[in-house]
């Protein structure tokens, strides 16, 4: 996988047999941004946004500079079983982008300004080439697709300055 999820975790996994392809996805210095949505415990101000835009300390070290915005609720089918319910306390979604992958990163950061995740969902990686990201569009939570000649010319094409060729074994899942 170019990149991982924990078990609390839902969302977009790009599977390859392409060792290279997926450090070139995972590893920060290449600066791939992954789109989530974040569904926090509490409302996020305008403050706690601003942070998590800034960096925020995470086990010793500030991480890098992220996107953060409200989101309206993105209307998505309840996760079963969900991972907690508050019945008392207000919801609200986030939608982050992230340019490096630290372990359990979202929540950490999310819980570093006062707003725990309830639910996080990957749901882009950007390949940096200006054309769309890769994305859940299409699928339905548990279904899985091959990558399209289109996206795979895209991936081959992000190692191609390194002689590199991407295998056909890619697949895009939820």
């Amino acid at each position: 996988a170019a990149g991982r999820l924990d078990a609390d975790s839902e969302g977009l996994l790009l599977l390859t047999s392409d060792g290279r392809l997926q450090q070139r996805l995972t590893d920060p210095r290449w600066g791939h941004w992954r789109r989530y949505w974040v569904q926090v415990e509490g409302t996020p101000s305008d403050a706690a946004l601003q942070q998590l835009r800034e960096g925020v300390m995470v086990q010793g070290r500030r991480t890098l500079s992220a996107q953060a915005i409200a989101l309206a609720d993105p209307g998505l089918a309840e996760r079963v079983p969900p991972i907690r319910q508050r019945r008392s306390i207000p919801t609200s979604w986030l939608e982050l982008g992230l340019r490096e992958g630290r372990n359990r990163q979202v929540r950490r950061m999310t819980a570093a300004v006062g707003l725990p995740t309830l639910r996080l969902l990957r749901v882009a990686i950007f390949l940096m080439d200006a054309e769309p990201s890769l994305s859940l569009e299409g699928l339905a939570p548990g279904q899985w697709r091959p990558v399209t000649a289109a996206e795979q010319e895209r991936l081959s094409r992000l190692l191609s300055g390194r002689g590199g060729r991407v295998s056909r074994g890619g697949r895009v899942s939820q």
